[in-house]
């Protein structure tokens, strides 16, 4: 099986694996489906995080505006009643007005905390380092023990315009925010390795060679964007030590042309022709006119 560490940008993101009789529309086609994942991951964690301190979110009506706003307009939020979390409210007022302020208990808040942890250790990008894959199959554990985490805290279910209910749906609406510049659509991937781009019309064996035992660093990116940029020969981290270094080098030579004192070298006893000139009477001759 050839190892394939994929990469977007500069950031590792996972570890795969395929054949070399693997079609690359095939391994595009995974490769978008398990990044596009982990960034899903990435926004439910996010939301559901934001649901442990302040309960579902408010009506869209709703969101943004003052109490004194909402009493005046006699906006009623009658989702929020129906949504109510397992073992009580604690109530947490939301600053930004995006939710409801009706957080579950501690006890149930540390159930949505110990999961998300849990199903971030699952897709974490230090499991390139540890040489452990991230399938398919690892995503969609991972999403599901994030929705029985909110079953159990919310058995009533939540609201329809909760963001973490339309991204369990895969309805979530993307348009204009950062997240939707992230998503790579699955007839969109494109998998790039040593300056060339991994054709979707071929198999992997065509571009890396007959050896099962390979492994690669591939760049996935949207088509059409041209090669990746290279990544420069050192890290950051090296580059700012190695500067220190040559600096701290370059100081102490300036410190020792300082010490350096050769003016000894103008004294008459380090003359090594004065006894000469001495002998021959001359020393202490003068030019010029009388």
């Amino acid at each position: 099986m050839v190892k394939i560490h994929v990469k977007r940008g500069d950031e590792s993101q996972f570890a795969y694996e395929a054949t070399l009789d693997t079609p690359m529309s095939d391994i595009l086609k995974d490769c978008a489906i398990i990044y596009n994942g982990r960034l899903k991951i990435d926004r439910i964690c996010g939301e559901m995080e934001e649901l442990a301190k302040h309960g579902v979110s408010l009506p869209p009506n709703m969101q943004g505006l003052t109490d004194e706003q909402i009493e005046e307009l006699k906006l009623k939020d009658e989702w929020g009643e129906k949504c109510q979390p397992s073992g009580g409210v604690k109530f947490n007022k939301d600053k930004i007005g995006c939710r409801n302020g009706q957080a579950p208990t501690p006890k149930m808040a540390e159930v949505i905390t110990k999961t998300i942890k849990e199903a971030k250790d699952m897709i974490s990008k230090k499991k390139v380092e540890q040489d452990i894959l991230v399938t398919q199959k690892t995503v969609q554990d991972a999403l599901d023990i994030l929705r029985g985490a909110v079953m159990i805290v919310y058995p009533m279910g939540l609201p329809p315009y909760e963001p973490i209910k339309a991204e369990f749906e895969n309805t979530e609406d993307l348009s204009g925010k950062q997240a939707s510049l992230e998503v790579i659509g699955i007839d969109e991937a494109s998998l790039w390795w040593a300056g060339k781009e991994l054709l979707p019309h071929k198999k992997l064996g065509d571009f890396v060679g007959k050896n099962e035992k390979t492994k690669i660093v591939a760049k996935l990116q949207k088509r059409g964007h041209g090669a990746p940029a290279r990544e420069p020969v050192v890290s950051p981290e090296e580059q700012k030590n190695m500067m220190a270094y040559y600096y701290k080098k370059q100081e102490e030579m300036k410190k020792l042309e300082k010490e350096e004192d050769d003016s000894f070298m103008n004294a008459a006893w380090a003359d090594s022709h004065q006894l000469k000139r001495q002998f021959q009477g001359l020393n202490n001759i003068k030019w010029g006119p009388r």
